[in-house]
């Protein structure tokens, strides 16, 4: 009896690890040490901007008017990802370009249907599933449509959720001053005594000082960094899904790694060169159609 073809052998999946983002800890860190220092430098006291009240109505009061703005199931689900701001959960591009290659490669060997026990193994739910759908024979452009919308509804929820950070940015401060009146006319209420109106009006401040801080600090640098982590989860899906459709087309490995590899460099990129090549794109004229030979 002849003897029966070796089964393949399953891919080896490294684990998505969570990674603390140093930047956002750090800067953090830097920017209230900075402000701190400089109250000490100036022979103030911690305690001069230690105000348990003043915390309480910027914080009440800013909660509850993003509250009256955005409907409760977004503002759990924006506390819930508050957490990504300072840890990073997600793949790195050239590890996902690794993933796809030796998925090609055994692809290209056994068959796109060798991946089956591959697929139900991948950490990552966005290629899982665009990998179940190649393997279960569906048609390539039902395949791109469907994730395609699945990354477009995935980023207008993201946008969502940083939305509420931004609208607590806007919030805080005007909280603040409505801390600082209050605080006035409790100072108003003992103007017989000059030493206690001195004091009063450096603590009726202090609500100032939290409601710019925590916006300027805190809220406004969380959404921009929500939306900072959405675009890079979503350049990651791309390459995740264009990975795919080249396993699909039968691609040879080499020819999809030059293919994705372009979006390792993308993330490398600094803001400022994508901003320029996005310029550059969308102001070149369009090829003119060449002549047909005479």
């Amino acid at each position: 009896m002849a003897d029966q073809p070796a089964k393949p052998k399953p891919v080896a999946l490294k684990p998505i690890t969570a990674r603390p983002d140093l930047a956002s800890i750090g800067g953090l860190v830097l920017s209230v040490g900075g402000i701190l220092g400089g109250l000490l430098l100036e022979g103030g006291k911690i305690r001069d901007v230690a105000q348990i009240t003043a915390a309480l109505i910027v914080l009440g009061g800013t909660l509850g008017a993003v509250m009256v703005t955005t409907p409760l199931r977004v503002l759990i689900r924006a506390i819930k990802k508050l957490g990504i701001v300072f840890v990073e959960k997600s793949q790195q591009p050239q590890q996902a370009v690794d993933e796809i290659i030796t998925f090609a490669t055994k692809a290209r060997k056994h068959g796109i249907v060798s991946l089956e026990q591959d697929a139900d193994r991948v950490p990552d739910e966005f290629l899982r599933k665009a990998l179940d759908l190649a393997v279960d024979g569906t048609d390539l452009d039902a395949i791109r449509k469907m994730m395609e919308l699945e990354m477009t509804l995935e980023e207008h929820g993201a946008e969502a959720e940083a939305k509420v950070y931004e609208a607590a940015g806007g919030y805080a401060p005007t909280v603040g001053i409505i801390g600082a009146v209050l605080g006035l006319i409790q100072v108003m209420k003992h103007l017989e005594n000059i030493d206690e109106v001195g004091r009063g009006i450096a603590v009726a401040f202090v609500a100032t000082v939290y409601g710019v801080g925590s916006a300027n600090l805190f809220f406004l640098p969380a959404a921009s960094k929500l939306r900072a982590r959405t675009h890079q989860a979503m350049q990651i899906k791309e390459l995740m899904l264009e990975g795919v459709v080249a396993i699909i087309e039968g691609l040879n490995p080499k020819l999809i790694r030059t293919k994705l590899e372009a979006y390792t460099r993308e993330a490398e990129a600094p803001p400022k060169a994508k901003a320029a090549r996005a310029v550059r794109h969308a102001s070149a004229p369009a090829a003119e159609p060449q002549r047909e030979a005479s």
